[in-house]
């Protein structure tokens, strides 16, 4: 039965892999609009694969270098090291090809969601929505078909169970490493654009971010499709697998166990399976969950969007307790190594930490979806604080984020009790795998948010009609809510994963008590705090060095183009005024202008600053738990995985919330804001303040904040992956 559940298992992989070919041949198959629409479109898809190119061009010799220095250790270690070396070359490769088929779709999904926003909601939402999919399944269906492939390989060799899932540590250990670099990279390069346009286009020449007269309108809309699609599809990719490995990992140590010898003929393998048949059924539910999301003219997208979600987390939660039920036996005993007494455990017991983590989950991602989202509370708070300047609107942004650590903190430490309580060190695991496995159709539903976001900057470089842009606002809005809860969903099942792999770790490493009185461990402890801090730092400097080279650009623009310059003083000169109601003279030179913007130059120092920055924090990240596991030993290293798990989620929801807030705040002058009796709009001095605080936000929320999910992730698995070395 164990070995027909291996060959069924990458199947499921398979079959999602299949799916996102059928979306995105139908996407494809789209009409993409007018011939200005299509250069736009064109554009914007060779600035992502340009940066895609170069950025995979470093990562492979990064790949290449550690996978010899993975499979030189073998020469003094087992056979296996090189194997290990193997996995990761896959995981690496994997999770490359995740962001290169999302970032693909997604590019052309855009300006044909563009194009059927022309006629109306429904077609526009199921454009953007196929293009996300193929993003969420084209994850799910590349990590559950290389870990099941891997795993039926490596179990055939006649290994115990524990060699075989140390190897395929190797795995997690590439999709972490491609996930890292792509979330800092894709963060900088989009925020650099970002800020660009934003201050120079927004705040000194007055004119929309997407404007066509705006010189980074062009790189802006590459880096929500690297950012927001790329990265974030590599931060759940790693999530996804990271949880798995984890999970497979504890459940190895059962084999043999008393209670698991004879259930249902598979030995102990069954708690080593039951996270990968989780993970494939998951893919059945999400795929049933997509052809739920549909909107009628005039219709809600969230509404549609929620039902899909939900009737997959519906789905998935029914075939879990089966699932659960089948493979596990009734009760199991394990010694609590902290306390040393007899725990007893049992398949509902699992069941109920797989229910711990689906809800964490969402709890999380709802309730930053009130921290952040126009017109809750406390982004009201900051807009009114926006009325006396820049300092107060910043000073408001910093208090939000801090509040907003306190009650995901408290969830995910009732989850971690309460999985714990149920079933031990692998019901935390189990908790996060509950937790991961709708991420098919949750990433869709992230990465629709970006497609809807650049259709609406197609729309406007366009100079389609207003009608157009409305629908597509209409989508972008519910995009910016499913990219807040996403935000706190990857944040909430990064504090998970990482868990799931510290608790590996231990196991692994023989590491039964951590004890914080020892001074090697409290120092490895400081030294993990510490990190984040020093991470988020130097990903901030990174965005403010490229958005500076970005800002001179487009100045430099606006001042040496005579076309430019000459079209924006006809737009100060008629302000709100209708174009219609311009002299024939001034739409001359307004009109003459359009196309004289260097858009490929902006794309270009985008690309340049990405690459160049994201390597040092990149380096940390790997090479830190290496040293420190090597010359202080794997007691210290523990120290250092429990700093920087605790400091790193609490900053990650921090910049995550804060830059949310400063965002969603000047949205809400954008649309005009009533504070105190009086109404404020778009080009006000409350709304000038606003944009800097946003400006401050970006790279919070967009590069350090998210990265800092991954940085906690990779550490862990790192000192997985070298604990039989140890």
């Amino acid at each position: 039965m164990a070995q027909t559940l291996s060959y069924i298992i990458p199947l499921f992989g398979v079959l999602a892999l299949v799916y996102t070919f059928w979306r995105s041949s139908w996407v494809t198959r789209q009409d993409a609009g007018s011939d200005k629409m299509k250069a736009i479109g064109k554009a914007i898809a060779d600035g992502a694969m340009a940066f895609l190119k170069a950025e995979y061009k470093v990562l492979s010799i990064f790949v290449i270098t550690v996978a010899i220095l993975l499979g030189w250790s073998g020469s003094t270690q087992e056979e296996s090291s090189f194997l290990i070396a193997v996995a990761f070359i896959f995981g690496a490769i994997c999770s490359a090809l995740a962001g290169f088929i999302g970032m693909r779709v997604a590019t052309k999904a855009n300006v044909r969601t563009t194009n059927a926003a022309r006629t109306g909601l429904g077609h526009a939402l199921e454009i953007a929505f196929a293009g996300g999919s193929v993003m969420g399944l084209g994850v799910v269906g590349l990590g559950v078909l290389g870990l099941g492939s891997l795993f039926l390989v490596f179990s055939s060799m006649g290994w115990d169970m524990t060699k075989v899932v140390t190897v395929i540590t190797g795995f997690s250990f590439g999709a972490s490493s491609i996930a890292l670099f792509a979330r800092v990279g894709g963060g900088i390069y989009t925020k650099a654009a970002d800020v660009g346009a934003d201050l120079v286009g927004k705040v000194e020449a007055g004119i929309p971010e997407d404007h066509p007269l705006n010189p980074a309108t062009i790189a802006d809309n590459v880096g929500d499709n690297v950012g927001d699609v790329a990265g974030m599809g590599a931060d759940l990719f790693e999530s996804y697998v990271g949880s798995i490995v984890g999970t497979m990992v504890l459940g190895a140590s059962f084999i043999g166990m008393a209670g698991f010898e004879n259930t249902n003929e598979f030995g102990g393998l069954n708690a080593v399976l039951l996270p990968l048949l989780l993970a494939g059924v998951g893919i059945l539910a999400s795929i049933m969950g997509t052809f739920f999301v549909r909107v009628k003219e005039g219709g809600n997208p969230q509404t549609a969007l929620n039902t899909g979600e939900f009737l997959s987390s519906g789905v998935m939660l029914v075939a879990t307790f089966f699932i659960v039920r089948w493979l596990l036996p009734s009760s199991w005993q394990l010694t609590d190594s902290s306390t040393n007494m007899v725990m007893t455990y049992n398949s509902l017991g699992v069941f109920w930490a797989v229910i711990f983590g689906l809800v964490a989950g969402l709890a999380i991602g709802y309730i930053t979806e009130y921290y952040t989202g126009t017109g809750t509370r406390p982004v009201k708070n900051v807009a009114q604080q926006s009325i006396t300047g820049s300092a107060t609107n910043i000073i408001a942004g910093l208090g939000v984020g801090m509040q907003s650590t306190a009650i995901p903190i408290i969830i995910l430490a009732a989850a971690i009790i309460g999985a714990y309580h149920f079933a031990g060190l692998y019901g935390i695991a189990i908790a996060a795998v509950g937790m991961l496995s709708n991420t098919g159709i949750q990433l869709a539903v992230d990465a629709y948010g970006p497609i809807s976001d650049n259709a609406g900057g197609i729309a406007e470089m366009s100079e389609l009609p207003k009608e157009v842009r409305g629908r597509t606002d209409k989508l972008d809005a519910v995009g910016n809510t499913t990219a807040a809860i996403g935000k706190g969903f990857a944040i909430g099942s990064a504090a998970l994963t990482a868990l799931a792999l510290f608790a590996a770790f231990m196991t692994t490493s023989h590491l039964n008590v951590i004890d914080v009185s020892k001074p090697v461990v409290m120092a490895g402890l400081l030294i993990g705090g510490m990190l984040p801090f020093l991470f988020s730092s130097l990903a901030m400097g990174a965005v403010g060095r490229a958005a500076m080279d970005m800002i001179q650009e487009v100045r430099r623009q606006f001042s040496e183009i005579p076309q430019l310059k000459a079209a924006l003083e006809v737009m100060k000169k008629y302000g709100d005024k209708e174009y219609s109601e311009w002299s024939a003279s001034d739409q001359k030179i307004f009109d003459d202008a359009h196309g004289k913007a260097e858009y490929s130059k902006c794309v270009e120092i985008s690309t340049q600053a990405s690459i160049r920055e994201m390597v040092l924090p990149g380096m940390i990240a790997v090479l830190t738990p290496v040293l420190i596991g090597f010359l202080g030993g794997k007691e210290m290293l523990g120290g250092l995985l429990a700093g920087v798990t605790v400091t790193g989620v609490l900053m990650a929801i921090f910049q995550s919330n804060a830059g949310g807030a400063w965002d969603n705040a000047k949205k809400m002058f954008e649309e005009g804001v009533d504070i105190q009796g009086k109404k404020y709009f778009k080009g006000s001095d409350p709304h000038k303040a606003a944009v800097v605080g946003d400006t401050v936000g970006d790279p919070f929320k967009d590069t350090s904040g998210p990265s800092l999910n991954i940085l906690l992730k990779l550490m862990s698995v790192v000192a997985l992956v070298i604990a039989p070395f140890l």
